[in-house]
Formats: C-alpha cells, structure tokens, sequence
C-alpha cells in the first residue's frame, strides 16, 4: 500500500489527512473507500427513516385531504374545501428554503448527524401534534390556524432532512457506488408514501365516513411520535461522515455556508434549482395527489384509487435501487436528461390513458409514470450532492431543493387543482408537469457529468 492509500484508509476510518482531502482534484482521494460495511448499513438507515417519517405524513395529509377539508374548512364547498386544504399543504412550503438555509449552515458548520438528529425531532413532534388538534366544530375559525402553524413548523423542520441525508450518504458511500446508496433517500420517501397509501386503504375498508370524520383520521399523525424518537436514537449513536470529520480537522469548515454558495456556486445553484423543479412537480403529483385525482376527477372509487397508489408505489421502490445503480454506470447527466425528455414527450398521453380506463390499464400507467420518476428521482440525490463541494454541500443542496419544491413541489396539487377549474380540461396537470420537464432538461443541458469525478471539497 502506498502512502496516499494509507492516508485515504486513514481519513476512510475518521482520522482525516489533510494531503488526503485536498487531492481532491487528481483521482478520487474520497475518505469513503474503506468505510466499515457494519458502518454504512447503519448510516444508510439512519438516513432512510427519517425521510420515511417525513414522507409518511405528507402521505396522510395527501390522502386524507378531502377529509382534512371537511373538518377543518365545513363552511366551504367540496371544492373549494378541497383547495384550502392543499392550501395549507402548499402553505406549510413556503418557509422550505429558510429552513434550508438553517439546517444547511448547521450541517455544513457542526455536522450533517447533529442537524439530522434535531431535525426529525422537531418534524416527528410536529407531525404527531396534528393527531390532537381540535376540529372546526370545537374551536371554529383557530381549528385551520392551529393546523396552518404545525404545518409550518413541518416544513421547517423537514427541510433539513432530504438534503442532509443524501449528503450523508454520499460521503458515506464509496465512490463507484454513490448513486444506488443514495438512492436510499428517495427509496424511504416512496416507503413513507406505501405505508400511508396502505394504512389510508385500509382505514377505508374497514372505518365507515363518520369514524374517518371524527376519530380516524388522526390516526396515522399518532405513529410518528414513535418513528421519530426510534429514528433519532439510531442518528445519535452514529459518528458524522469522514469527509466532514476531515474537513473539521482541517479547521476549513464554512464560516457563512449561504454567503460562500451566492459568491462562488451561483451557476451551481440555477442547475440545480432548474432540475429539481421536474422532481418536485412529478413527485407530487404522481405519488401524492394522483389517489385524489382519481377519486375526485375520474370517479374512481376512494379505495380502489388508494390500492393503485399502492401497487405502483411498490414498483417504484423496486425501480429506484435499479436507476441509482445505473446511474453509477450510465452517469448522472444522461439519467436526468433521458427523464425530462420521456416525461416531455409521455405525460400527457399518459394522462390521456386514464380517462375511463380500468383498473389494471390505471395501475400499469401509474407505473409507467413511476418508472419515469425513478430516473430522475433515483439519480438527483446523488447529482445534487455532487455539484456542491463539501464545505458547503449541505446548504446548497437543502437551499436548491427546497426552493424549488417550495415554489412548485407542494404548490402541485394546488396548482392542479385550479388548472383544472380554470380551464375545465382534465388533462392540465399533464401540461404542467411538460413544463417543468422541459425546464429541467435546460438546466441539465447546459452542466457537466458529475459521476466519475470525486466528491470536491472546496
């Protein structure tokens, strides 16, 4: 073994190098290489479970919506009901990308697994605080305020966590494999949305409207109190990434993360804030809001829509593993690419499909969309953490992401919603969601492959 090996096994076991690190730009130096398998298994599930309790509320909340309307906005129409609920869902977006700025400085200045471990307690905390909120009928016009702060408080605390588990990932995991472990984030997020779309059918099956009206539905906000404290437990017992622990070591940590990205990484940011925007639009309506639309504007029957979400949410967890692999093979830059273009050319005669299709044709076009998804959702974890260096990798990509899924994530199905109003055609979300792949594939048009270099860190 020679002696830049041995520093690199050296930094790989915590014990940084500073040669090690800032030979960052001639083959890959990553501390990554030789980290102990035991150590990234519990690193990759740490990551996982935070993300899946994230995604498992906005799951409940997604699919609960029409009933969440009901009881927290009476004195509306169905529609109109309907719309301030995802109101309050778009709503709770809006302090993303301050709350990425937060936990981005924290990450980037005190480290990923600090940040990590405060944020699913406060998300978790939040979230199991919904369960006990009183409805319309008991407190009148405060019911939809109370829930307007916690779902603040959500947004704030859960935007840390995508952004900061990926970066953790991505130091974690070895070179030639960080697409398919990072993957993992975007695989516990699916997981999250399974297991709510699978607890949602069931409390359908079995709890008749006025047990869903009054009791049920906050069933699903009770289990991430128990979700967070085991997801937190498992973060604090692990010891923060090589690269950040060598970086540190160095003193060369990031004095205003936020200020070095606007100074130094501005071109960086627009990529990435440009590709996420497809991301964001399809994610939300493919996995969160397209139950609803099925029920809403196709007339599907509530639990039938909810077992297709469940059917094709499975296919897509399988998928994800298989497109973060290829992107390792294929590179970051032709996975993002070839998915703008196939949801440019596909979504709407997809959407086209389901007008009056049966249940098998809805599940395979669910599924047809999902694997559409895993191909941008699958490889932007891993593009978005290494377009950053790692003195600030956590708060660009948290700011980035967030931004866009500020503006057009958790506006989606709002935003779908009205479309559909305003232009009486069934087929406008489909039209949005072109647009924002086509912004996508501007944006990864015009950056570089990312793959086969390594991690940088400055």
């Amino acid at each position: 073994m020679n002696t830049k090996q041995a520093l690199h096994g050296e930094s790989a076991s915590g014990i940084a190098s500073v040669d090690g690190m800032r030979d960052s730009t001639s083959g890959d130096s990553s501390a990554n290489a030789a980290v102990d398998p035991k150590l990234l298994r519990r690193a990759a599930f740490a990551s996982f479970i935070g993300n899946f309790v994230e995604w498992f509320d906005y799951a409940s909340y997604g699919y609960l919506a029409t009933i969440i309307a009901v009881v927290f906005f009476p004195k509306t129409d169905g529609s109109a009901g309907l719309l301030a609920a995802y109101g309050v869902f778009a709503i709770s977006f809006i302090v993303r990308p301050v709350g990425g700025i937060v936990w981005g400085h924290f990450g980037d200045k005190i480290g990923r697994r600090a940040s990590l471990s405060l944020s699913i307690l406060i998300m978790s905390a939040s979230t199991f605080v919904i369960a006990l909120l009183p409805t319309y009928a008991q407190v009148g016009v405060l019911a939809p305020v109370l829930l307007l702060l916690v779902r603040v408080v959500q947004g704030f605390s859960a935007s840390g966590e995508y952004a900061g588990a990926s970066a953790f990932l991505a130091e974690y995991a070895p070179s030639n494999r960080r697409g398919f472990y990072t993957s993992i984030v975007p695989a516990s997020t699916a997981a999250g949305l399974l297991f709510g779309s699978i607890l949602i059918a069931i409390m359908h099956a079995v709890l008749s409207s006025e047990q869903l009206h009054s009791f049920g539905w906050r069933l699903p906000f009770l289990l991430a109190a128990p979700f967070g404290l085991i997801g937190r437990y498992i973060r604090v017992k692990l010891e923060d990434t090589p690269r950040f622990k060598a970086l540190e070591q160095q003193s060369h940590v990031a004095r205003a993360p936020i200020a070095e990205l606007l100074g130094k990484h501005r071109g960086k940011m627009l990529i990435a804030f440009g590709v996420t925007c497809l991301n964001a639009v399809a994610f939300y309506l493919v996995l969160s809001y397209m139950p609803t639309y099925l029920s809403t504007e196709l007339g599907m029957d509530e639990t039938a829509s909810f077992i297709a979400a469940t059917i094709s949410l499975t296919a897509y967890i399988g998928l994800i593993f298989v497109m973060g692999a290829l992107s390792d093979r294929l590179g970051r830059k032709s996975m993002l690419i070839g998915a703008s273009i196939l949801f440019a050319v596909l979504t709407v005669p997809l959407f086209k499909g389901l007008g009056g299709a049966g249940f098998m044709t809805i599940v395979a076009i669910q599924i047809a969309f999902g694997a559409l998804l895993t191909m941008n959702d699958g490889t932007l974890p891993c593009f978005l953490s290494e377009i950053f260096p790692t003195r600030v990798r956590y708060s660009g990509f948290a700011f980035c992401f967030n931004a866009a899924n500020a503006l057009f994530g958790g506006t989606a199905p709002l935003v779908a919603t009205w479309l559909i109003g305003a232009t009486g055609s069934k087929l406008a979300p489909a039209w949005y969601l072109v647009g924002a792949a086509i912004v996508a594939l501007i944006a990864m048009s015009v950056s570089r492959e990312t793959s086969h270099a390594p991690l940088a860190d400055e």
